[in-house]
């Protein structure tokens, strides 16, 4: 029976084949779920039992060949919230946080305390989520077309004490899927944006994330112009939209937003310094 340290070292070992900078934490991270301890290494001579070996070192060989750890464990954190992932929705990350805060910031400042949100594509739900927390008197949406990623929505709502947010099953890009809700105060979506050439050039770890939520057209704003048409009557005068998006993107959003007659665009960096999200007022003549 192999002990705790040496199981570690062998599973350290194949992930450090692929990435050396996250082999420590990739492995504590399969140790803390699989033996459902905080830290797992304080007892570095306990045995484990030959069946649960086997299990934690073939999660690193999947690791190792590039597999997300995300998926593997199931589950990842956002907002210091917990969302149930896998194989069809997107990773949760923390450039998205960035998006929440910039909601929030709105909200403060224009003295939204019960403000009714839609969250487009809206995926695992953590934008959802994230805001329904610090606004508990907010109306939120979540609007979802795949049936992969609802079944993870639905599964965060109520796993977060929010199942109360409104969980909607269509398309964005459709007219009645926008007509369905109006009176918005906040519009927020983190879309696809990915352009023909990130998505050639993709890490082995984000092939296995879904195109669909990946993939934003050739330059990757095709969701960004249907998205502010299609929406922008389904946000109140007044009201606000706010959009993540990628590296570089931040001009060419701007421009859609004002083209559609939202002003005061205000653009976010994330926790890297980049450009990551923007917001902008619909005009009160529209």
């Amino acid at each position: 029976m192999v002990t705790r340290g040496e199981l570690f070292a062998q599973c350290r070992g194949l992930i450090a084949l692929r990435d050396e900078e996250s082999a420590d934490f990739d492995t504590t991270c399969i140790f803390q779920d699989m033996l459902g301890e905080k830290f797992p290494m304080f007892a570095p001579k306990e045995p484990v039992p030959d069946g649960k070996a086997a299990e934690i070192l073939s999660l690193a060989k999947r690791r190792s060949e590039g597999y997300p750890l995300q998926y593997l464990l199931g589950q990842w954190e956002f907002w210091g919230c917990n969302f149930r992932i896998g194989e069809g929705v997107l990773i949760p990350r923390p450039d998205t946080e960035t998006l929440v805060e910039q909601v929030l910031d709105i909200c403060r400042r224009e003295g939204l305390t019960a403000p009714k949100i839609a969250d487009l594509c809206s995926g695992s739900g953590c934008i959802a989520v994230a805001l329904k927390k610090e606004l508990p008197q907010a109306e939120v949406y979540a609007v979802e077309l795949s049936e992969k990623a609802l079944y993870y929505l639905r599964q965060n709502t109520e796993l977060n004490g929010c199942g109360d947010i409104r969980i909607i099953s269509g398309d964005v890009l459709k007219s009645e899927t926008a007509r369905q809700i109006t009176g918005l105060d906040v519009l927020v979506s983190n879309p696809p944006y990915l352009t023909a050439q990130d998505m050639s050039e993709l890490m082995t770890e984000v092939r296995y994330e879904p195109e669909s939520a990946l993939f934003g057209g050739e330059d990757g704003l095709d969701f960004y112009r249907a998205v502010t048409e299609l929406w922008k009557s389904s946000v109140k005068s007044g009201g606000f939209i706010a959009y993540e998006f990628g590296l570089g993107q931040h001009d060419a959003v701007k421009a859609i937003l004002e083209r559609n007659g939202f002003g005061n665009v205000e653009l976010k960096r994330d926790g890297g310094g980049i450009i990551r999200t923007a917001a902008a007022v619909k005009a009160l003549s529209l």
